[in-house]
């Protein structure tokens, strides 16, 4: 299938190997994991983050081969966040390439790239409110944006 907002034609992309061995060189026990998990996150970094944090700092490759849960799971229990990541992510740049766009009247390329962001996040909006992860009156403009990111 090609790209929505590009030339490109499939998919290209590493993947993780389809059998996970158990990682024997891992000291840490998969309640461990979780209490770790539940540490990092109480500062208040999104998942990605405390992926990051995990891999390098204590040496987790896959939290979800090891503990057969997601990060995300584990997360829900101790973080309360009003967005999904990938959405205040994709806010986040939207607002930043709206303040260029503000400064730079002429750049007719940021603001196709500007209306291809606006889209990606109108759509995800709606698979939010499809999954009841977002309430059905929440709506995005760049206004609030603004705020939320701000």
């Amino acid at each position: 299938m090609a790209r929505m907002h590009s030339r490109a034609k499939g998919k290209s992309k590493s993947v993780k190997p389809i059998l996970s061995n158990s990682k024997q060189w891992v000291s840490y026990k998969p309640e461990e994991i979780e209490t770790l998990i539940e540490k990092v996150g109480k500062t208040g970094i999104r998942s990605s983050k405390v992926g990051m944090i995990l891999r390098d700092s204590y040496g987790i490759p896959s939290v979800r081969d090891l503990t057969g849960k997601k990060l995300n799971k584990v997360l829900k229990n101790t973080q309360k966040q009003e967005l999904p990541e990938d959405l205040f992510n994709l806010m986040k740049r939207a607002v930043n390439v709206k303040n260029h766009l503000e400064k730079n009247k002429k750049d007719f390329s940021g603001d196709h790239g500007f209306r291809l962001i606006e889209s990606k996040i109108k759509r995800l909006v709606e698979y939010y409110k499809s999954k009841n992860v977002l309430d059905s009156s929440w709506t995005y403009n760049i206004k609030k944006a603004k705020l939320l990111v701000e």
